[in-house]
């Protein structure tokens, strides 16, 4: 794969994508729960009973998830245990996440997973050293779905591929 030199694109400003949000495996909820919001101040937005949370701040559906969903008591370190689940890059609009997709499937990586959240669409993909990496896009978020009291309803419904491909023709 021959890396792109963003510094001589003109348009690099503007489709180049930002870090999102990080998603870590603990082997507690409760007590990393408790860390980031009292000891780092970020706020609880959304428990998925005792094995997944979304924190964040300034009114962001999430900067930071949380889960136990195979590292529940577990001591430090590899897969399944506390730790990185995956990085995740924010991309400013549908055609840069799309012309993303191309490059991916151009380097023959494969895709682990995709899903259209509600409030984002997402591509999810292994680094080569095995790391879970997203790359997304939000929608804006006058489009974020919402229950009647304003709080914001992700979901995990099927990204249409062929659908996003089209914004940025090969």
């Amino acid at each position: 794969m021959t890396p792109t030199d963003l510094s001589t694109d003109p348009t690099s400003a503007a489709t180049a994508p930002t870090l999102g949000h990080v998603h870590l495996r603990v082997a507690d909820l409760q007590r990393a729960i408790d860390f980031y919001t009292d000891v780092v101040g970020l706020e609880l937005v959304t428990l998925y009973g005792d094995q997944a949370a979304f924190l964040s701040s300034h009114g962001y559906h999430h900067r930071l998830g949380l889960n136990t969903w195979d590292s529940r008591g577990a001591g430090a370190a590899p897969t399944g245990h506390p730790g990185l689940y995956h990085s995740a890059f924010l991309y400013p609009d549908r055609p840069s996440l799309a012309r993303a997709l191309r490059r991916v499937m151009a380097a023959g990586v494969r895709l682990t997973g995709k899903a259209d959240h509600g409030v984002s669409e997402a591509l999810y993909l292994d680094d080569p050293d095995g790391n879970g990496v997203e790359l997304y896009r939000d929608r804006p978020e006058v489009e974020w779905p919402r229950d009647d009291t304003g709080k914001i309803l992700m979901t995990n419904a099927p990204l249409d591929i062929d659908a996003l491909l089209a914004e940025a023709p090969a």
